[in-house]
C-alpha cells in the first residue's frame, strides 16, 4: 500500500443541533417554581421547595422527621450520632447547639487533585421553607419513627430508616434498631419539584493517570486549579495530557497521544407529587448540565481488537445534600471520565474537536405507567482541523460514565460520550511507460452515543420494583463534517 497524505481542510463552522428523547417526559423539573416563592397546591397538599443545603450547619446536622402515626416531617433538634451499616443500629443523640448557618460562610480551600481528597460542602443559595422553621422540641424516639439525615458518622452517604425497636439509653444517647425505608414514608402526600447546581467545590477527584488536572470556578468569586480563573461560575474541568498506546512498528515520531480538556456544570433535577395516595403519584431523578469538550488525537494509534480501548483517565464524586422542605435529601453522583479509541492500526493522524451542547439523563415516575427513562442531548460541532496520513479508520470520543442515586444508591446510569470518526482510502495504480498515480477518499463525521439504564433502586422513592434494569435505550447522532477526494 502506497502510503498517501490527506490533509483535510479547516472546516468553516459547522453548527448541527441533534435532540433525542424517550417515550416519556418530565416538564415540571424542567421549569420548577421560583424557590423563594412556593407555588399553593389546590387540593391541600403542601408544596416543598427544593434548594441546596446550607453550608455552616453544624455536622452532622439535625435530621427530619415523622414521628410515629403523625405523617408530618418536621426538623427535629436530633442528630444520627452513629450508625452501623451491617446492624442497622444507630444511636441518636440531641444535636449541638451552634450559630445559625450563614449564608456567606468564609471561603474555604478548594478539593487537592488528588486521591482522597477532602472538599467543602455545598453552599446555600438561599435557606430553604423547612431550614427557615425552628427544630420541633426534642421528643424521645420512639419505634415508628422515620428519620431522615444528611451524612453522619457511620453513614457517609445519609440515613433514610424506620425506627423498629428502641434499644435503650446511654451516654451516647438513645440505641435504636432501624430498617430501611422510602421517601414516600417521609414526604408522603407532599409535593416537590426543582433543581440543585451541585457545587463544583464538593467535588473530589481521583486521577487515574498522569498529566490530568482539575478546576472549578464557584460564586463568591472562589476558584480552583490553573483553569479556574477563565471558568463560567458553577463550571468543573479535567484538563488530559497522556499518551496512548501505538501501534506496533511506528516510528518514534509518531508516537500516540490524547491531549484536551471536559467542562461541565452538572445539575440535580428532583420532583415527587404524593398526593395520589399509598405511594407517590409521579416522580422524577435525573441529571442536567452543560458539556463543553476540546481536544486531539494524534500519532499512529494501535490497532483494537474486540471492544473499543476505553482508558479512563479521573473518577469524581459528589454526594450533594438537597434540601426538600425540612428533608434533607442526599444525591450521590459519580463520574468516570475517558478516552475511547478505536483504529485499525494503518493510520497516522492528526484530528481535533470542539463540541458544545447539554444532556439530560433520568427517571420518571407516573402512576399506571411506572418508571420510563428520559434522555435528551443537543450538541454543536465547532471546527475541525484533520491531517491522515495512509489509509485506514479511526473513531476517538471523549465521554464520562455517569451514576446518580439517592442515599447511596444508584439510580440512573449513563454514558454520554461525544466522539469523531474518520476514514481514508489510497489507491496507487502504474502503466508501462513508467508513469504511476495515487488517487484517494477520505470522509469525517462527528456524532455523539448517549446510553444508560435505570436502577432497581429507584424504589427508594417508594415506586413498586421492577425485575429489571430498564434501559435509556441508546441515542445515536452523527453527522458528516467533510469528504473528498485526490489524486495526483
Amino acid at each position: 500500500m502506497l502510503a498517501r497524505r490527506f490533509l483535510l481542510p479547516g472546516i468553516t463552522t459547522l453548527a448541527l443541533t441533534v435532540t433525542g428523547c424517550s417515550s416519556a417526559t418530565h416538564t415540571g423539573a424542567a421549569a420548577p417554581a421560583d424557590p423563594a416563592n412556593p407555588t399553593p397546591v389546590a387540593d391541600g397538599t403542601q408544596q416543598l421547595e427544593v434548594a441546596a443545603a446550607p453550608q455552616g450547619a453544624p455536622a452532622p446536622t439535625e435530621i427530619a422527621r415523622v414521628g410515629a402515626g403523625k405523617g408530618t416531617p418536621e426538623k427535629s433538634a436530633l442528630k444520627v450520632a452513629s450508625y452501623d451499616q451491617k446492624t442497622g443500629r444507630a444511636v441518636i443523640a440531641p444535636a449541638p447547639k451552634g450559630p445559625t448557618p450563614s449564608k456567606n460562610p468564609p471561603s474555604s480551600k478548594g478539593p487537592q487533585n488528588a486521591p482522597g481528597s477532602s472538599a467543602s460542602p455545598n453552599q446555600s443559595q438561599g435557606q430553604s421553607q423547612g431550614q427557615s422553621q425552628a427544630p420541633a422540641p426534642d421528643k424521645p424516639v420512639a419505634v415508628g419513627d422515620v428519620i431522615a439525615s444528611a451524612p453522619a458518622p457511620g453513614a457517609p452517604n445519609g440515613l433514610l430508616a424506620k425506627v423498629t425497636e428502641v434499644v435503650g439509653k446511654s451516654d451516647r444517647g438513645t440505641e435504636v434498631k432501624t430498617a430501611p425505608t422510602t421517601l414516600a414514608s417521609v414526604l408522603n402526600d407532599d409535593k416537590a419539584d426543582g433543581k440543585v447546581p451541585v457545587d463544583p467545590s464538593a467535588v473530589t477527584v481521583e486521577p487515574l493517570m498522569k498529566g490530568v488536572t482539575f478546576s472549578w470556578a464557584k460564586t463568591g468569586g472562589m476558584k480552583f486549579g490553573p483553569e479556574g480563573a477563565k471558568l463560567p461560575l458553577g463550571n468543573l474541568r479535567l484538563d488530559v495530557n497522556a499518551p496512548i498506546e501505538t501501534a506496533p512498528g511506528a516510528p518514534v515520531s509518531a508516537g500516540a497521544s490524547v491531549s484536551g480538556f471536559v467542562q461541565l456544570a452538572p445539575t440535580v433535577e428532583f420532583a415527587y407529587d404524593g398526593s395520589g395516595g399509598v405511594g407517590p403519584r409521579t416522580a422524577f431523578l435525573g441529571m442536567s448540565g452543560d458539556w463543553s469538550s476540546q481536544w486531539s488525537l494524534k500519532g499512529h494509534a494501535a490497532a483494537t481488537t474486540g471492544s473499543p480501548k476505553r482508558i479512563p483517565f479521573a473518577k469524581l464524586h459528589a454526594a450533594p445534600v438537597i434540601q426538600v422542605g425540612p428533608v434533607p435529601v442526599v444525591v450521590n453522583l459519580d463520574l468516570t471520565c475517558y478516552v475511547q479509541v478505536e483504529a485499525d492500526g494503518r493510520v497516522t493522524l492528526e484530528v481535533s474537536q470542539d463540541v458544545k451542547g447539554d444532556f439530560r439523563v433520568g427517571g420518571s415516575y407516573a402512576t399506571g405507567k411506572g418508571w420510563t427513562p428520559v434522555s435528551t442531548s443537543a450538541v454543536k460541532s465547532t471546527p475541525v482541523k484533520a491531517e491522515v496520513t495512509a489509509s485506514g479508520k479511526v473513531k476517538g470520543a471523549l465521554g464520562a460514565e455517569a451514576a446518580i442515586g439517592l442515599y447511596g444508591a444508584v439510580g440512573v446510569s449513563a454514558d454520554f460520550a461525544p466522539y469523531l470518526r474518520g476514514e481514508a482510502e489510497a489507491k496507487a495504480s502504474a502503466s508501462t511507460d513508467g508513469k504511476t498515480s495515487v488517487s484517494g477518499a477520505w470522509a469525517l463525521y462527528g456524532g455523539f452515543d448517549l446510553s444508560g439504564n435505570l436502577q432497581l433502586q429507584l424504589s427508594l422513592f417508594g415506586t413498586p420494583l421492577f425485575e429489571r434494569k430498564i434501559p435509556l435505550g441508546s441515542l445515536n447522532r452523527e453527522w458528516p463534517l467533510a469528504s473528498g477526494r485526490t489524486a495526483s
